[in-house]
């Protein structure tokens, strides 16, 4: 028995790991329907356990409360489920005869989990659903303060898996999870990706492993409310969304901006949506409760209820306050409050215009928050798309709370528990993940057309043109000197290197008449050589006419002429292959014959070049 308990949680990744995989390759046969039903029990199994996980986050964190929570569970197990059920994502995608591409799905394998401790068990619901759904093993990381909790929700997934046919160790949990055991895990070379959800420090340690990985970015969310906009509306939903599981979830609203000339009808919302508005004092001793002097949050703050705040920053708010709201002067290091809260804190700040609000609210989203999720309550479309247009986020939400639609619960956005944060945030997407991102896609795609016919420019014509004519655009000779008029060819200046290495010279031509093409021709060239060759070799003579190689005779002339003799020529390139293919000729060669590559593979069926013994 191991004692060192990292080596322990190491140990414990490694068989686990390599038990997934082993169900990953039985996994890979499933069909379609399998895995549908597979995944449908593990979704049932995990509703008919929502509130009981819920109350056990509750009680392992400290963080939130079980109703949101219960909701939170719901939302992968029923809302995700009823979203991903009809995809195809395992075996044939989908067919496009006319392009000749067949799709094939292929899973990543193996998924590395990471989860958080603000949301424990409906990331275990989440991430384990998407990947039975996608053909995968799943192997997951609780964070130390929600271990039971997670493993509970594994435990439960797992079962219900296997009692629908699933291979065993398909879904797992690391029971002593810590944070060498996690670096294995993510690591580990049977991992295929890695699910990475947390705060920075573990998203880039995913990031850094060597493994593909997706991950998230932090959330500090702005929230526009236009001159358009009904305020008390716009208002309650802010409220609902900042109250939702004490303010844990990423998405949440962080600083409500909006025309100072709406101040008084922004605050008397406030207060009849059970809000507590701050004074300056209170908040003062907030910003200096909420962060450390680094600038972190402060753990014991994170997912407390607004009666619990107040409290821990020495003032008294009565039970009904639902969310603690205070106004701010500032965005930035010189305004705490600006930043991401992750509790039930919504900062409130006043501008003179819209143009002043939007720059306002991305100077928010860079404060912690570029790529993830920003609000506006509008009627306006000009300005809901200028400030789509301007926001540094990748989900701009429009009148509707943050975290409800962020998660797709109140919007068409993918139900998702991890929300992508893109580029500007260090992340591989900005796309709210799910199963589509856990499979990659192989194509087999069919011959449709020679590679002339797949380019329309002029510049690929006349490339192409001057391939069927011999041209060579990979000779490495110096061009030769041509009669004025013409331009030089490839393939001459390839015969040329030839003739040159066996100590010949070209002859001169005379320049080529007005009315002739000006571009030399394969057969001209060839002629050229061929010129120079005759001395040393006779043209074949015609079918049917004496052999001038042989002496005339007195033989009688009555028997039948003897059979001309074959003689083979010196050299074949491209054009003279074409033009025998066109005529149906043969063409005959011997071992000194020089054919070019490009003739010897037109010659694939072997029916036009005939070899010969001389």
């Amino acid at each position: 028995m191991l004692e060192d308990r990292d080596l322990r949680s190491i140990q414990e990744v490694r068989s686990k790991v390599e038990l997934a995989y082993k169900a990953s390759q039985a996994f890979g046969g499933f069909t379609q329907e399998q895995v549908d039903s597979i995944v449908a029990a593990m979704a049932k199994a995990a509703r008919e356990n929502s509130v009981r996980l819920a109350r056990m986050a509750v009680e392992e964190t400290r963080y939130g409360n079980v109703r949101d929570k219960i909701a939170k569970n719901l939302l992968n197990c029923d809302l995700l489920h009823q979203k991903i059920a009809p995809l195809k994502t395992i075996g044939v995608l989908r067919e496009v005869p006319d392009d000749g591409i067949t799709e094939l799905a292929v899973p990543v394998g193996v998924v590395a989990a990471v989860l958080p401790t603000t949301n424990p068990t409906s990331t275990a619901f989440f991430k384990a659903l998407i990947s039975v759904k996608a053909g995968n093993a799943i192997v997951m990381s609780p964070h130390p303060r929600a271990r039971k909790c997670t493993c509970e929700s594994a435990r439960v997934l797992s079962e219900a898996a296997e009692a629908a046919g699933a291979p065993q160790g398909l879904v797992q949990c690391v029971n002593e999870a810590t944070i060498s055991g996690t670096r294995e895990l993510m690591s580990h070379k049977r991992i295929g990706v890695i699910l990475s959800t947390g705060g920075a420090g573990i998203v880039r340690a995913a990031y850094s492993s060597g493994k593909p990985a997706l991950g998230v970015g932090g959330g500090n969310v702005p929230v526009l409310v236009d001159d358009s906009a009904d305020i008390e509306a716009a208002v309650a939903s802010v409220v609902e969304g900042k109250r939702f599981d004490f303010g844990t979830v990423c998405s949440s609203e962080q600083t409500l901006v909006t025309n100072r000339r709406h101040s008084e009808r922004v605050w008397a919302a406030l207060r009849a949506n059970g809000a507590h508005v701050c004074d300056a004092e209170q908040g003062k001793a907030l910003a200096e409760l909420l962060f450390t002097p680094e600038f972190r949050i402060r753990p014991e703050c994170v997912g407390q209820s607004p009666q619990v705040i107040a409290k821990l920053a020495g003032f008294e708010v009565p039970d009904s306050a639902s969310i603690l709201a205070v106004e701010i002067d500032g965005v930035g290091r010189d305004y705490p409050l600006s930043a991401e809260k992750l509790s039930p804190v919504l900062s409130v700040y006043f501008v003179d215009s819209f143009d002043q609000a939007v720059e306002s609210c991305v100077t928010v989203l860079n404060f912690g928050g570029r790529g993830h999720t920003c609000t506006i309550f509008s009627q306006d479309e000009g300005h809901i798309r200028e400030y789509g247009r301007r926001a540094p986020a990748f989900r701009v939400l429009v009148n509707t709370p943050a975290p409800q639609g962020s998660t797709g619960i109140t919007t068409g956005v993918e139900p998702s528990m991890t929300l992508g944060c893109g580029a500007i945030a260090g992340n591989s997407t900005g796309d709210n993940i799910g199963p589509t991102h856990l499979y990659h896609v192989k194509r087999i795609a069919r011959y449709l057309r020679p590679a002339e016919e797949a380019f329309v420019s002029d510049e690929a014509k006349a490339y192409f043109s001057a391939l069927a004519a011999g041209e060579d655009f990979d000779s490495d000779a110096a061009p030769a000197a041509v009669p004025a008029g013409m331009a030089p060819s490839p393939v001459a200046a390839r015969v040329d290197k030839y003739l040159a290495s066996r100590a010949m010279a070209r002859p001169a031509h005379p320049a080529p008449r007005p009315d002739r093409n000006p571009a030399p021709t394969v057969a001209a060239v060839v002629d050229r050589f061929l010129d120079r060759r005759k001395s040393q070799t006779a043209p074949a003579p015609a079918p049917g006419a004496p052999d001038p190689s042989r002496p005339a005779t007195n033989a009688n002339p009555d028997p039948a002429p003897p059979a001309p003799k074959i003689r083979p020529v010196s050299f074949v390139c491209e054009g003279d292959m074409r033009k025998a293919r066109h005529s149906g000729a043969k063409i005959y060669i011997s071992r000194s014959t020089i054919v070019t590559p490009a003739a010897r593979d037109l010659d694939n069926g072997g029916d036009i070049l005939v070899q010969t013994e001389a």
